[in-house]
């Protein structure tokens, strides 16, 4: 996503392939796109430049949002609109088949197992290897798998996002399902460069929205980082590996994807794979950042009515 969407102007393609050309490098395997991404530009961006390597990696993308006829992001899960998103995203990315393709939001106009049956149909027709999920509760996660195998459901896990903590995890773990925690490095906050939001964020970046990253809420989170640059020292690694070294230590059964424009940043965040964090450390973690010291909630009240909140209290 970062690629192309959400946090600022879109890199110059030679950059954003030079990134990609490092994670293949060293040996990232799992690429992350959606047709949401730039409205379709990061798809065209992954698509050419992995093709040479398609067997090599698992490509997932995601369908049910994008754009609708006045341009503007619309959440739209109904069968015909995911069997032509599909359609699409496979043109894009230039090949014939999407080793895991997400519905990125459930739609509250379209009953999930309507949707999850579209999305079978496509791995029928071999356009669709696995079906994932994107931001959904465990309820509605148990009421998909009913309908097809959910192969992976990718939401947001952090120190400081502790919602998968409520239910979803242990869906995840109960049924076999993989977990894929997107923004595993807080949106940059656990990386500790960013340090007054409303001066240093470019006009377009989504973070101006999030309240967390309001002035006064942004003060007091950014009180937890001394402790949490300390345990980094103790633990002799990068805030960045430290972040990602306590996803790790969580569940086997989680993979972190963190976004970056910087190759340095592939290789950094790559070498967090072989951390292996002290039980002692990760409690210590846990007690410093969670979701009753962070300040603000994770999104607006726009925002955050897109997400799926069945029997799941969301902070």
């Amino acid at each position: 996503m970062n690629l192309s969407h959400a946090y600022s102007a879109p890199p110059p393609r030679e950059v954003a392939e030079s990134v990609l050309r490092t994670a293949l490098d060293r040996g990232v395997t799992h690429f992350d796109s959606a047709a949401l991404y730039g409205f379709g530009a990061n798809e065209e961006l992954v698509g050419p430049f992995l093709k040479p390597h398609r067997a090599e990696v698992v490509l997932a993308s995601k369908g049910g949002m994008f754009r609708n006829a006045a341009g503007v992001r619309e959440i739209d899960a109904r069968p015909e609109t995911l069997r032509r998103m599909c359609d699409d995203s496979l043109k894009r990315l230039q090949t014939d088949v999407i080793d895991l393709y997400y519905l990125h939001r459930k739609d509250p106009k379209v009953p999930v197992e309507d949707s999850i049956g579209a999305l079978s149909d496509l791995v029928r027709q071999g356009k669709v290897k696995a079906i994932g999920m994107s931001e959904v509760s465990g309820a509605t996660l148990r009421k998909a798998h009913a309908v097809h195998p959910i192969a992976a459901i990718q939401s947001e896990y952090s120190l400081w996002t502790r919602n998968p903590e409520i239910a979803v995890l242990d869906t995840c773990r109960e049924l076999g399902i993989g977990f894929v925690a997107f923004s595993p490095l807080a949106r940059g906050f656990l990386c500790g460069a960013l340090r007054n939001p409303a001066e240093e964020l470019e006009p377009r970046d989504i973070r101006r929205a999030m309240p967390r990253f309001a002035p006064e809420n942004y003060a007091r989170n950014l009180q937890l980082l001394d402790a949490y640059g300390a345990i980094a020292a103790e633990a002799g690694c990068t805030w960045a590996q430290l972040a990602l070294g306590w996803l790790l230590a969580k569940e086997t059964f989680i993979v972190p994807i963190p976004g970056t424009r910087h190759p340095s940043h592939v290789i950094e965040n790559m070498e967090a794979a072989d951390m292996k964090l002290a039980p002692s450390l990760v409690t210590r973690l846990d007690a410093l950042i969670n979701e009753h010291t962070v300040a603000g909630n994770r999104y607006n009240e726009a925002t955050q009515r897109e997400i799926d909140t069945e029997n799941f209290t969301s902070t």
